[in-house]
């Protein structure tokens, strides 16, 4: 596992790249974020579920004690992040939203080293800085004319914080023994029913929202060749992701887990790029070359040390 959990890790960043070809066609479609959101966690609810009943319907079984760790996974990560995320774009742009987002692997470093006790060595500090430039360069926020606020900044970190805290609480969830399967699906329950409530409450009348919600289901469904993309979405951007990385913890620490998983953006440019003929510019190769390099040094540079936790099958 010690082997192959930074390759699990990575191949979830990957997956998590392609997010954009599957939010394109839904922005043509008339979907907006807070909605592709629903839809995603819905979606992935649902075959999670299922999936589960067939494989092993006790890896449903949580205790409630334990259930402040799905909250932290579903509502603290997953919900509070696509909320600061989005809002961020609105306030900022996306290329900065982006950036600040890419904060994420500082704050698993900070907090996982104040609470789990990883060691914070310069080869992780050394990677962290060439993944969070490598990301500045990618996203071609330099050389912009974007003008930023105080608050817009203050959103776009709480979307860093968002992200990060997945790696925390799923730490937590790990060592008290659940598998990744379970994980993954009571953080996609959590997120749904939150999301849910922020869309009904969004609005002044809850009837409104209530239609828009159903009207995007039911775009999701109308027809086979919108079914079959629906799933592959959830599969590909959120059951499979999610779960490799949930796995890849196991056996990888948190800041060298969220610093691989920074392959993100590299794949959604590349993706960009061979699908949409989006511009690569100089710096965009430069800092492809840095998040590949910085990937390169946490897996060459310090052998991965496994961490204790309890077999993540209860």
């Amino acid at each position: 596992m010690k082997q192959t959990a930074p390759m699990l890790v990575c191949l979830a960043g990957i997956l998590w790249g392609t997010m954009g070809i599957f939010v394109r066609q839904y922005n043509e479609l008339g979907l907006g974020s807070m909605e592709i959101v629903a839809v995603r966690a819905v979606v992935t609810v649902v075959m999670l579920f299922v999936f589960l009943l067939i494989y092993n319907r006790k890896l449903l079984r949580i205790h409630i004690r334990d259930l402040w760790c799905f909250l932290g996974t579903g509502l603290c990560s997953i919900l509070f992040f696509n909320f600061c995320y989005f809002k961020a774009i609105t306030m900022t742009s996306l290329s900065v939203a982006a950036v600040l987002l890419y904060t994420a692997p500082a704050i698993v470093m900070v907090l996982s080293r104040i609470l789990f006790q990883e060691k914070l060595t310069w080869i992780k500090v050394l990677a962290l800085a060439t993944t969070f430039l490598g990301c500045v360069l990618v996203t071609g926020v330099i050389g912009s004319d974007t003008q930023l606020s105080i608050g817009g900044i203050l959103i776009g970190l709480g979307a860093g914080l968002g992200y990060a805290l997945y790696s925390i609480f799923s730490r937590y969830a790990l060592e008290r023994g659940y598998h990744s399967f379970t994980i993954s699906f009571y953080t996609f329950l959590i997120a749904s029913a939150g999301v849910m409530l922020y869309v009904i409450l969004n609005a002044f009348l809850p009837v409104l929202p209530s239609i828009q919600m159903g009207k995007a289901m039911l775009i999701c469904v109308k027809d086979g060749y919108m079914l079959g993309f629906t799933l592959l979405f959830g599969l590909v951007s959120t059951v499979l992701p999610y779960i490799l990385y949930t796995i890849g913890l196991t056996a990888v620490e948190n800041g060298k887990a969220s610093i691989i998983a920074s392959i993100e953006p590299v794949v959604a440019t590349v993706l960009g790029v061979v699908l949409f003929h989006e511009k690569l510019t100089w710096n965009g190769i430069l800092g492809i070359l840095l998040v590949l390099g910085a990937i390169i040094m946490c897996n060459t540079k310090i052998k991965s040390q496994s961490i204790k936790c309890k077999k993540n099958m209860k």
